[in-house]
């Protein structure tokens, strides 16, 4: 597959790093085509590199790896390469003492929908430190992360839910792109958990078997 990413910086990186070891055509975009060449020729295996607009146009599938706020800039200037694309959004709209920058309107995957124009934008990749995606895989005792996914065409869906295996990770069916700021949100608390409070976040929820009370299996 041919994958476009937009940007340079760490998300870039540790994501596309995996899917040209996976095999996949990568190119890396950035407004410093320079730093673009540099990331592409330390990752090698092939990595392509350009501008924006030659990583929007390259891909089927294109990586806004944008702070949020950026990517629905470049999105907008971009309309005409990502027309009917997958647009994969990793950003996270979290500012200050962990605050949502959306609240009370739309997500920012919903956002980045409305500059985009006609792309199919996906959610996902955004719960987790780059140092996480850098893994080989990411898994921890034993177990495979698994990576919630949100969008509204099935076709794209399936482009993505296949790329998060490609890293060894399992995709999980998160919904709508309408339940993208549902994602955004559990960001904003884990970060805040992790950075304020030094909590483990995976020791809130029971494990899979007590979701619905201990016993609700055998009722």
């Amino acid at each position: 597959m041919r994958i476009g990413v937009l940007g340079t910086g760490n998300m870039a990186d540790a994501l596309g790093t995996h899917w040209v070891r996976a095999g996949h055509e990568v190119l890396f975009g950035g407004r410093d085509e320079g730093r673009a060449r540099r990331l592409a020729e330390r990752i090698g295996d092939g990595a392509g590199h350009g501008g924006l607009r030659a990583a929007a146009a390259f891909g089927e599938v294109v990586l806004a790896a944008l702070p949020y706020g950026a990517g629905a800039d470049v999105a907008e200037e971009l309309q005409p390469e990502l027309s009917g694309k997958v647009l994969l959004d990793c950003a996270n709209p979290v500012g200050p003492g962990f605050l949502l920058l959306t609240e009370g309107g739309p997500s920012g995957a919903r956002r980045l929908a409305a500059a985009a124009g006609g792309a199919r934008v996906v959610k996902a990749f955004n719960l987790c430190h780059e140092d996480v995606w850098r893994m080989t895989p990411p898994a921890f005792d034993g177990q495979p992360l698994v990576v919630p996914v949100c969008g509204d065409d099935e076709a794209a869906l399936a482009l993505v839910h296949g790329l998060v295996r490609d890293m060894g990770c399992e995709p999980a069916a998160g919904g709508g792109l309408d339940r993208a700021g549902l994602l955004e949100a559990t960001a904003a608390l884990f970060i805040g958990l992790w950075v304020g409070e030094q909590a483990d976040v995976r020791a809130i929820a029971p494990p899979l078997a007590f979701a619905a009370g201990p016993g609700a299996g055998s009722r």
